[in-house]
């Protein structure tokens, strides 16, 4: 977004909620930045500038507003549907990437010098690598004070702090008081050895169509949606976990049962890229109903979102077994696969090895220091979940764990040696077209599945698999053409939230 400071002002003198994420205002009179949409009186104009991003008000000097929180808006969705270098790097910081591996981690993922990388950055946020990042362990560190009972010390280092003194000037510089303060002010919430957080987006959230989404294909074992909400596993950096998602006026309740209070930002990162909550949706709807067909479907269901992924190997696993069959029997075949290959989600079960059905994990010791550690408790009505193979798992899996073609099986073990070798990844840094481009190079992937997996695994959100039954039925209720070539063409309208048409389209079907 260009920050045309006369139509910033106007926005932030209207309090207009849907700026929130897209800039921040900062009052050089009071040294403080803010949502656009803050209740406080409008500053005068000759007072506010508007900045990028919250870690570029930080980096000038200005601390966060303790009235509206700025730091805990919705992520800008320019970086969650840009497909370029900065929004990659966006997305890995939020990660966790520079906490675990440094700039030079970053840069490498991406293929840019550090020098580059910082220049980019810079030029698009008004802020390095090292700032975004220091920005986010600021704001996961006021989430765990004023929703957990969690020691400060540990907080630190959950939230990435390489000491307490470094996190106590960070806190004290971000939002002009100590983290005690901060404490003692706020509301803590949350069951024993579970960390309960808001997750917010932009209004409005078809909350059906996503939930519904998600239960239709839940994997047996590893996924269950209830009337609790939506549990899954989760593989993270510093151990597995599960989360409990649940839709709630104004904001996602994501309820998290870690190995490791480190995987705090990397969890909440990915259970906001499995709902997309960063999204526009008043954006989305706007371009799609300025065409007849799908007026109306937009007015009845507004803020309809694009059911993402929490691991891309996953996603395209799925994608692969899903090819030509039914969601249900998708389902079961997965299901097998996780039974003759992933380990039970319970703490101290190794990673990426084949458990037998029924077998009890083996039990070894936790890395790092026992303060970092939280109790791991089943989530609610969860059960003995499992985690979904990875890779390196898959690829090592007798073939009677493939309850499925042996084209297929070849397939899904030439995508998990691609994974495993580095040469295909499909986390949040990958190049859209780069990644399509090698799967596409795999034996039995066409354009409809490497489609489904640049649709949910990266979220490219102008997408469209016109010889996708689902899309001609869908097409055919709203008087279009079924005819592929026909589709095509007609969705060339809806660029460039394609996707979201699609998804519209499923559900009509």
């Amino acid at each position: 977004m260009e920050l045309d400071f006369e139509r910033c002002y106007r926005a932030v003198d209207s309090r207009d909620p849907r700026f929130d994420g897209w800039f921040v205002t900062a009052v050089t009179s009071t040294r403080i930045y803010c949502r656009p949409s803050c209740p406080a009186v409008t500053p005068k104009r000759h007072n506010v500038r508007f900045l990028p991003s919250p870690a570029a008000a930080q980096r000038e000097g200005f601390r966060a507003c303790l009235r509206c929180r700025p730091d805990a808006a919705p992520g800008s969705p320019e970086w969650d549907n840009r497909a370029d270098v900065v929004a990659r790097a966006m997305r890995l910081i939020g990660d966790g990437v520079v906490d675990r591996d440094g700039v030079p981690g970053l840069a490498s993922r991406l293929g840019y010098t550090e020098r580059h990388l910082h220049r980019m950055l810079h030029a698009e946020l008004g802020a390095g690598p090292l700032a975004l990042a220091r920005a986010q362990r600021a704001q996961t560190a006021r989430i765990l004070i004023s929703t957990t009972d969690l020691g400060l010390a540990e907080i630190a280092f959950a939230a990435g702090f390489r000491s307490v003194r470094q996190f106590n000037e960070t806190i004290k510089d971000v939002y002009g008081r100590a983290p005690s303060a901060l404490r003692s002010s706020s509301t803590r919430a949350g069951a024993p050895g579970a960390i309960t957080l808001r997750l917010p987006y932009r209004a409005p959230l078809h909350a059906d169509a996503l939930f519904g989404f998600l239960a239709a294909r839940a994997i047996p074992g590893v996924e269950i949606a209830d009337d609790n909400g939506y549990h899954r596993t989760l593989r993270l950096p510093h151990g597995r976990a599960t989360a409990t998602l649940a839709p709630r006026d104004g904001y996602v309740q994501a309820t998290l049962h870690l190995t490791d209070i480190r995987d705090v930002a990397p969890a909440v990162a990915r259970c906001r890229r499995l709902l997309d909550l960063d999204a526009d949706p008043e954006a989305v709807d706007a371009a799609l109903a300025t065409d007849p067909a799908l007026t109306s479907t937009v007015r009845d269901e507004p803020g309809v979102r694009l059911p993402r992924a929490v691991d891309g190997f996953e996603l395209a696993v799925r994608a692969i077994v899903g090819q030509q069959v039914s969601v249900a029997a998708a389902r079961t075949v997965l299901a097998k696969l996780v039974l003759g290959c992933s380990p039970v989600a319970q703490e101290g079960a190794p990673h990426g090895t084949c458990t037998p059905t029924g077998a009890p994990s083996r039990k070894t010791p936790s890395a790092g220091a026992p303060s970092r550690k939280t109790p791991t408790t089943a989530a609610p009505s969860s059960g003995a979940l499992r985690l979904f193979p990875d890779a390196a798992a898959v690829s090592e899996a007798p073939d009677d764990a493939f309850a499925m073609p042996a084209a297929r099986r070849r397939t899904i073990r030439a995508l998990a040696t691609a994974v495993t070798s580095g040469n295909l990844v499909l986390d949040d840094g990958a190049d859209r077209a780069e990644t399509e481009k090698k799967l596409l190079e795999l034996p039995g992937v066409g354009s409809w599945t490497a489609g489904y997996v640049a649709l949910r695994a990266l979220g490219d959100p102008d997408v469209f698999l016109p010889t996708d039954l689902g899309a001609r039925r869908g097409a055919a209720v709203l008087g279009l053409s079924d005819d592929p070539t026909e589709l095509a063409r007609h969705a060339t309208r809806w660029r460039p939230w394609r996707s979201y048409a699609l998804i519209r389209l499923w559900r009509l079907a």
